[in-house]
């Protein structure tokens, strides 16, 4: 279980990435690089985390025209991105182009291919705040199906997405489809500003790949304790 469990090191202090990574690596090898850490440490940090032995989940959340995503994903590969993602909602043909170039890069680097994923509908949505402001037909659970399937036939490996829709993206899309759920909350953490959220174990039963959990572990008086709890959560699903 401790392979499924992505921490998110939401923080650009890099005395307090450092120590994190230290302290969690022999729990937990994935760890995710948003725009807080990224703007401290850069790309010169990823073969720093990879000697540590890290995997790496770069969360820069790509969206923008098919040639501009397409660049910034291969050299993203080029510097070693294990995982990488895109707003689903950019379309089929920046995700498409996404992928050729991550597989270009990373044939050309002679290193192995990203996991590349869809964002879906970000966990600090509900239902009412996305009718109210998306101007949707669908329900929220209908599109990020819709998201899920988009990514998939563009080529992408799988989606982010809350585990609250794990079912019927594997009934749209497959077991094969990965399934990334940010929006886990211990039951002793607190929630936040996320809404569509489960427990650790609730989303290892509904099916999730992985999950990524920030705050309850990084804010934690003993991080790796808390990460231990998390992990025999999940081993409880």
């Amino acid at each position: 279980m401790k392979n499924r469990l992505i921490v998110a090191l939401d923080t650009d202090d890099g005395e307090d990435i450092d120590w994190l990574s230290g302290t969690l690596i022999e729990l937990v090898p994935w760890v995710k690089i948003g725009f807080q850490a990224f703007s401290t440490l850069g790309t010169e940090s990823f073969p720093w985390f990879s000697g540590r032995g890290h995997l790496i989940f770069l969360d820069l959340k790509f969206h923008d025209i098919p040639n501009t995503v397409a660049r910034d994903v291969g050299t993203m590969t080029r510097h070693g991105a294990n995982m990488i993602n895109m707003h689903a909602s950019g379309g089929v043909e920046m995700m498409q182009a996404a992928r050729i170039s991550a597989d270009d890069a990373a044939y050309e680097a002679d290193i192995p291919k990203p996991t590349l994923l869809g964002v879906t509908i970000l966990t600090s949505i509900d239902e009412e705040g996305f009718q109210t402001h998306f101007g949707s037909e669908r329900q929220l659970t209908e599109q990020v199906v819709y998201l899920a399937k988009q990514a998939k036939e563009a080529g992408l490996d799988g989606v982010v997405a809350s585990p609250l829709e794990i079912e019927p993206i594997r009934k749209a899309c497959g077991d094969k489809f990965l399934i990334v759920t940010p929006g886990i909350r211990p039951k002793w953490a607190e929630v936040g500003d996320q809404k569509r959220i489960t427990t650790p174990a609730e989303a290892i039963d509904r099916g999730a790949d992985y999950i990524v959990v920030g705050r309850p572990i990084i804010e934690a008086e003993d991080p790796l304790e808390a990460a231990e709890k998390i992990i025999n959560e999940m081993k409880g699903a």
